[in-house]
């Protein structure tokens, strides 16, 4: 069993793939687009537009690699944690700066994985239009491409029998981005070098949302 501070293994993500594609292809149709631009091999962040709960478990059945997410500790309630946990995910405390996090997050990137970020925060416009400096630093510190991505669709359609959920068999578009370094190159951690980094992958993550609207209409 690992530690508390110990990366979660790869294993416990695939097997969440596996799950989220089962999940996702049976319950609704997503239309995947620019998957080969995602890294194959190596550190990566996919970093997520977030406008609804369902956007997360998409990216996992969707991406072709599994993911690692970082996701807030208030759904890691009753049998969930153990599960969330058992599938490779990362629990972060958004109050503070959790270290245990942190380092967890930090080693998967170190162990040549993939780790899934919501920029934004929090769940709202799904329009990248606030960021935290939190994707920044994992981009630099972890030296990891940032693969930005759209997910677009998610809240057109409340299903009937679940509100929470989009319609059952609605079309979900995920569209992946060009991979890109967030750091200028110098290698610098400072305040200063994370803030130009989060100016830096705002207007890439924002341009990425905008081609993607274009490209599929929405």
């Amino acid at each position: 069993m690992t530690g508390a501070t110990t990366a979660p293994g790869p294993r416990g993500a695939a097997v969440g793939r596996r799950i989220g594609i089962g999940l996702m292809y049976g319950l609704f149709r997503p239309r995947v687009l620019g998957a080969w631009r995602v890294p194959t091999a190596g550190p990566v962040i996919l970093a997520v537009n977030h406008a609804h709960n369902i956007d997360g478990p998409m990216l996992m059945g969707t991406a072709p690699r599994p993911v690692h997410f970082l996701i807030k500790k208030e759904a890691f309630v009753g049998p969930l944690d153990p599960f969330l946990r058992g599938i490779g995910q990362l629990k972060v405390d958004r109050t503070t700066v959790d270290r245990t996090a942190v380092t967890q997050a930090l080693g998967v990137l170190e162990n040549g994985g993939a780790l899934g970020i919501f920029p934004e925060g929090t769940r709202g416009e799904g329009d990248f239009a606030s960021l935290r400096a939190g994707l920044a630093y994992f981009a630099v510190r972890g030296r990891a491409p940032v693969v930005p991505v759209a997910v677009l669709g998610s809240t057109e359609r409340a299903g009937r029998l679940i509100p929470a959920l989009p319609a059952l068999r609605s079309r979900v578009d995920v569209v992946f981005g060009d991979a890109f370094d967030a750091g200028d190159g110098s290698g610098r951690r400072t305040r200063k070098a994370l803030d130009e980094a989060t100016l830096r992958i705002q207007g890439r993550l924002t341009a990425h949302l905008e081609k993607a609207r274009r490209l599929t209409g929405r």
